[in-house]
C-alpha cells in the first residue's frame, strides 16, 4: 500500500478522534455554562466514557504501525506541508499518550467533571475543606500520570509538556526569576490605592457595550456564542464554533477586560487554517501562545489609550451618570491603575505576573508534597503577603479563587505569564510591519491586527512546535521577558509621569 493510501488512513482515524475530542469539549462548554447543577454525577460519567474510547482509539496499535509506515514517506514531504506535519505531530502525541493507561486517563477526565462541581460549591461558601477531598483525588491522579514517564529534570516538566511542548521548569523558573527583579521596582514605584467608580452598570447594557466591542474585533454570530459562566473560559468544536463565556458584575466593568481575553482565544481557534479542520494541527501551538492572544487583546489593545479613544464616549453615552466628570484620560488611568489585589483575573499588568509565579511555585510543591495538603491556604496566604503585602481574609478569593485545579490542569498556570511576555515580543515585530497600528486603533480599526496575526500565527494551528511557531512569528525561539518590562515601564512611567528603566 503507498504511503498516500496509509495517510489517508490516518487521515480517517485521527478526523474520528477528533470528533471524539470536540465532543468532549461541547460537553464540558455545556457543564460550565446551561447544565443544571443535578446533572454533574452523570455528565462525569459521559465525560469518562467518551473520553476512555478517545483514549483506547488513539492508542490503538494500528495507529503506531500508520505512523512507522509513513515515517520514510512524510520525510520525503515538505516539511511545512500538512502531510509532513500532521505525521510528525501525531507521533509525538501518541508516544506520550500510549504510556498512560486508558482506565488512568477515564479517572483523571472523570475526577475533572466531578471537581468542577465540588469546586463551584465550595467557592461560593469560601470552604476549602469541602473542596479538599476532590483536590486531593485530582492530584493523587496527577502523581500517576507522572509516573507513567520517564523521569526527567524535574518531575513538573511533564506537567509542563503538556501545555508548552518541550519547555522545562528551569528555564520557566529562570524567566520568572528575571521578573521578580525587574517588576517589583514597577509596584513599588507605581502602586497607590484607588476607588473605581462603581455603578451601578446594568448587566443588559455591559452584554451590549460587549457585543459591540467584539464584533469590530471580528466576533461573527454566526460562527460565535458568548455565555455567562462562573470561571470564563473559551471553547467550541470547530474552527467556526466557538464558545466564549464570561461573567458580569453590578458594581464594574471588569468583565468586559475578561471577554476581551476570551475573544483572544477564540480567535485563534477561528483562525485557523481550515484546511487543517479535524486534525489534531487545527488548534494553537501551546497554551503559551494562545494565552499571547488573550492577554494581547485583553491589554495590549483592550487597556491602551487609542482603544479608549474609540471606545470611552460609547461607553460614557450607555452609563451617562457613572461616568459623570470623566473623560477619557481620567478612566484611561482608571483601568491601568496599579494596585496588588488578591483575584487574578482582575489583576492589573504590573501586578499579574506575581499571581502567576505564586502558583508555578505552589504547583512544584504541591507535586513533591513539601506540605500537607490541609496547609494550602496557609502556603497561598503567606506567599500573597510576600508577594504583593496584602492579606487574604477567605479561601473565596484565596486558593478556591481559580477553577484549574478542580480539574486537575496542573501546568497550565505559568502560561499564563508567559503569554504576557509572548504578547510583547509579537506587538514589537507587528508595531514595525505595521506603522500606525495603534493609532488605527482610535479610529475604531482592529482588522489589521487580526489579519496580521492570521497569517502569521493563526493559520499555522498546531504544524509546528512552540518554538518554531515563535520564531516564524517575531524571529527567534526563545520567550524573552525583556520586552514586556520594557512596555510596562514606558506605559506606567507615562501615564504616573516617571521615567523607570526596565533594567
Amino acid at each position: 500500500m503507498d504511503g498516500g493510501t496509509r495517510f489517508a488512513e490516518l487521515r480517517a482515524r485521527l478526523a474520528e478522534i477528533n470528533d471524539l475530542t470536540r465532543t468532549m469539549a461541547l460537553l464540558s462548554w455545556d457543564q460550565h455554562v446551561t447544565m443544571p447543577a443535578g446533572g454533574a454525577a452523570a455528565r462525569a460519567c459521559q465525560l469518562e466514557t467518551v473520553g476512555r474510547i478517545r483514549h483506547q482509539t488513539f492508542v490503538d496499535p494500528e495507529i503506531g504501525r500508520l505512523l512507522d509506515d509513513l515515517r520514510d514517506w512524510s520525510e520525503q514531504q515538505d516539511y511545512e506541508s500538512f502531510e509532513a506535519s500532521l505525521v510528525r505531530v501525531t507521533r509525538r502525541d501518541w508516544e506520550k499518550a500510549v504510556r498512560v493507561p486508558a482506565d488512568l486517563q477515564a479517572a483523571r477526565t472523570r475526577a475533572a467533571a466531578l471537581g468542577y462541581d465540588v469546586w463551584v460549591d465550595a467557592r461560593k461558601h469560601s470552604d476549602f475543606q469541602a473542596f479538599l477531598p476532590a483536590l486531593r483525588q485530582n492530584l493523587d491522579l496527577t502523581k500517576r500520570y507522572i509516573d507513567c514517564f520517564e523521569p526527567g529534570d524535574e518531575p513538573y516538566d511533564i506537567l509542563l509538556d503538556d501545555f508548552e511542548r518541550d519547555l522545562k521548569t528551569a528555564e520557566v523558573r529562570r524567566i520568572f526569576d528575571y521578573l521578580k527583579e525587574h517588576q517589583a521596582p514597577l509596584i513599588a514605584e507605581h502602586a497607590h490605592p484607588h476607588e473605581p467608580t462603581r455603578g451601578p452598570f446594568a448587566r443588559q447594557l455591559q452584554e451590549q457595550f460587549e457585543r459591540e466591542v467584539v464584533r469590530a474585533f471580528g466576533f461573527d454570530e454566526r460562527a460565535w456564542r458568548l455565555d455567562p459562566t462562573v470561571h470564563p473560559f473559551a471553547s467550541g468544536t470547530s474552527i467556526d464554533d466557538i464558545r466564549l463565556t464570561t461573567r458580569y458584575f453590578d458594581d464594574n466593568l471588569d468583565g468586559l477586560f475578561g471577554t476581551m481575553h476570551e475573544f483572544g482565544h477564540g480567535l485563534y481557534e477561528h483562525q485557523v487554517d481550515r484546511g487543517l479542520e479535524r486534525s489534531p494541527l487545527a488548534r494553537g501551538a501551546s497554551l503559551g501562545l494562545h494565552e499571547s492572544q488573550s492577554r494581547m487583546w485583553e491589554n495590549l489593545v483592550g487597556r491602551s489609550l487609542p482603544f479608549w479613544r474609540y471606545w470611552f464616549p460609547r461607553l460614557h453615552e450607555l452609563y451617562p451618570h457613572a461616568f459623570a466628570g470623566y473623560d477619557v484620560d481620567r478612566w484611561y488611568a482608571e483601568v491601568n491603575t496599579v494596585e496588588p489585589s488578591l483575584i487574578r483575573v482582575e489583576a492589573d499588568e504590573v501586578t499579574y505576573n506575581f499571581h502567576i509565579i505564586l502558583r508555578f511555585e505552589l504547583e512544584q510543591e504541591l507535586i513533591a508534597g513539601s506540605f500537607p495538603l490541609e496547609q494550602l491556604p496557609e502556603e497561598w496566604n503567606r506567599r500573597i503577603w510576600e508577594y504583593l503585602g496584602i492579606d487574604v481574609p477567605d479561601d473565596r478569593r484565596g486558593v478556591l479563587q481559580d477553577v484549574h485545579w478542580s480539574s486537575g490542569s496542573l501546568g497550565y498556570f505559568s502560561t499564563y505569564a508567559l503569554g504576557n511576555l509572548i504578547s510583547a515580543q509579537i506587538l514589537d515585530k507587528v508595531t514595525a510591519d505595521i506603522p500606525g497600528l495603534e493609532d488605527g486603533f482610535a479610529d475604531g480599526e482592529f482588522a489589521p491586527l487580526r489579519d496580521w496575526l492570521r497569517e502569521h500565527l493563526h493559520r499555522h494551528g498546531r504544524k509546528f512546535t512552540p518554538a518554531e511557531t515563535l520564531e516564524r512569528v517575531v524571529g527567534t525561539r526563545k520567550i524573552d521577558p525583556e520586552p514586556y518590562v520594557r512596555y510596562l515601564s514606558g506605559k506606567f512611567g507615562e501615564i504616573y509621569g516617571t521615567a523607570l528603566s526596565s533594567q
